[in-house]
């Protein structure tokens, strides 16, 4: 938590987490206000999550979430009145808290205080307001004054990263930026082996700071706003940024709340996910502690991210059962919204002998609507032959979901969108479809691949090419095959090595004399928790594109 004071009777800071509750109230602190929607990030905990801390603590708790980038009259209103309402000393909080100093500002000017009293104030508390007092004053900004990026890249994450890497490995002229209010970056890949015991957590993530290039310009903002007409994005003060081109990777949005009961109850009463970096030891916790009962892993509709992740959470944890002898006490079940174990059918059969040596039942056409931690109970819509939907209880002893997942709320509300939400780009080029200079890559773009790093990693070549040659830097427009990976991970000490591309064709990285993919592998293992986790720290994010050079269309 980075509080800081505004004056006696406010403070604001970014993210707040259950375990700063405390902290907080030993500063004086009466009351809280959440100015951020939930969902927004993976390592973000629920608004329910900090609200009962809040409740611990005696300190009242008011929810005013505002979309980045669209702090209104009206919300600048409501925010007045919960502060006028609500015991001194206030604490708001959002992602960055840009969005709670905005709110305080403009409820400032509507007390009757001047925009150079709200720019000093906010600028002793580390924020630059100049974009709120402007608008207070009626000023627009003039063309002259815009900042124009060669390059804009939206998101931080792996995709982004990547292909800012991958754009300066060719021509450290052009002037980039990317667009992320994020402090850390994540190795989500490596999740999965922190649930069974394999990595510590604080293996999987990084300062931001450290993994940017030192060329990139770093706007540590929250993107609203798309206007591809005009080449403009707008950020969550109202500041607009302009660009000549346009890279869309902003990740993909975990829908939490998309499951009745869910956000009350994660990280206690045995539910779990490995899709969050703070819950993923949760998981371990439950694995080690279970004996005996039922372990429940759910997978939700398509697209989610790593769609191999929810079974690979199984099969590790059934994994530890077996070893330690209590597998035969626990009744293990996968319940799977799809109707199929795997989408590529040629690894069924190796994922098959496992899931037999495990004794799991698998439940297709089960989609997990609801959940109650405390009764110890999930309910599933099943879906029949024929269409009909019925409603399945389940009773457990620990269950690890996965959420439903979706585009961003701030891509599906842009332009930029197809009718799903995704960014609507070539499958070939990933160039939008409608807006020339605009490309994507990642989660939130709407190619048939498999969302995961590996397919971030093969993109970010192609894209940085892609852009490069519409500006006349390099020959050759590079095409993308679909390529994803998914180790799935069937014992502690082996993997089902998943490489293929659109359509499900297979496209293997090494000879099957060093890895059959369709086989688990000692070797396939040694690759996921020796040599990949450097592969993407120091290759992928540096610019390395080792097995990933793009294939021209010339060639």
């Amino acid at each position: 938590m980075n509080k800081q004071q505004v004056n006696t009777e406010f403070s604001v800071s970014g993210q707040l987490l259950p375990g700063d509750i405390a902290a907080l109230a030993s500063t004086g602190v009466r009351a809280i206000i959440c100015n951020r929607p939930d969902g927004e990030g993976a390592d973000q905990p629920n608004m329910v999550e900090v609200e009962q801390a809040a409740q611990q603590a005696q300190l009242e708790f008011v929810y005013l979430p505002v979309l980045s980038g669209k702090v209104t009259d009206e919300d600048a209103e409501k925010f007045q009145q919960a502060c006028e309402q609500l015991p001194k000393p206030i604490h708001a909080y959002c992602r960055t808290g840009t969005r709670s100093m905005t709110l305080w500002s403009l409820s400032q000017a509507r007390q009757g205080a001047s925009p150079a009293q709200i720019l000093a104030t906010a600028k002793a508390a580390g924020y630059d307001m100049s974009s709120v007092a402007h608008r207070i004053a009626g000023y627009r900004q003039t063309s002259a004054a815009r900042q124009r990026y060669d390059v804009l890249i939206i998101g931080a994450g792996a995709a982004g990263i990547a292909v800012a890497s991958s754009l300066l490995a060719r021509n450290k002229q052009i002037s980039v930026a990317i667009v992320d209010p994020a402090e850390v970056h994540y190795y989500q890949p490596g999740w999965t082996l922190v649930g069974a015991g394999v990595f510590e957590r604080e293996k999987t993530v990084k300062t931001m700071a450290s993994l940017i290039p030192a060329e990139v310009d770093w706007i540590k903002a929250a993107v609203a706003a798309f206007d591809p007409h005009n080449d403009c994005v707008t950020l969550e003060n109202c500041q607009p940024l302009y660009y000549h081109r346009l890279v869309v990777a902003p990740g993909i949005k975990l829908d939490w709340h998309a499951v009745e009961g869910l956000p009350e109850t994660l990280g206690r009463n045995g539910v779990t996910s490995n899709y969050r970096f703070d819950l993923a030891q949760y998981t371990w916790q439950l694995v080690k502690n279970l004996k005996s009962g039922r372990a429940l892993f759910t997978q939700p509709p398509m697209p989610i991210k790593c769609a191999g992740a929810p079974q690979k959470a199984m099969y590790l944890s059934a994994d530890h059962w077996y070893r330690g002898g209590s597998i035969d006490n626990i009744d293990i079940g996968f319940y799977n919204a799809g109707a199929v174990l795997f989408g590529v059918k040629d690894y069924v059969p190796a994922l098959m002998s496992y899931v037999e040596k495990y004794r799991a039942q698998l439940n297709f056409s089960h989609n997990l609507v609801k959940i109650d931690g405390a009764a110890k109970t999930a309910w599933f819509a099943r879906q029949d032959s024929q269409g009909n939907t019925e409603t399945v209880t389940r009773e457990f002893d620990m269950i690890h979901v996965c959420p439903p997942q979706c585009a961003p709320d701030f891509i599906k509300a842009s332009p930029l969108a197809d009718a799903g939400g995704w960014v609507d780009v070539d499958q070939t080029t990933l160039r939008h479809k409608q807006f020339d200079n605009i490309w994507a890559l990642g989660d939130a773009m709407n190619a048939p691949n498999a969302k995961t790093a590996a397919a971030a990693r093969m993109q970010a070549p192609v894209v940085a090419n892609n852009v490069l040659e519409d500006m006349g830097v390099v020959k050759g427009v590079a095409h993308y095959n679909g390529y994803g990976s998914c180790p799935l991970t069937v014992e502690r000490g082996k993997i089902i090595l998943a490489e293929f591309g659109y359509g499900g064709k297979l496209l293997p990285s090494f000879p099957s004399w060093v890895i059959d993919g369709t086989r688990p592998s000692r070797a396939a293992w040694w690759l996921k928790e020796v040599l990949l986790p450097p592969i993407y720290w120091k290759a992928m994010l540096k610019g390395r594109e080792w097995l990933v050079k793009p294939v021209k269309a010339s060639a």
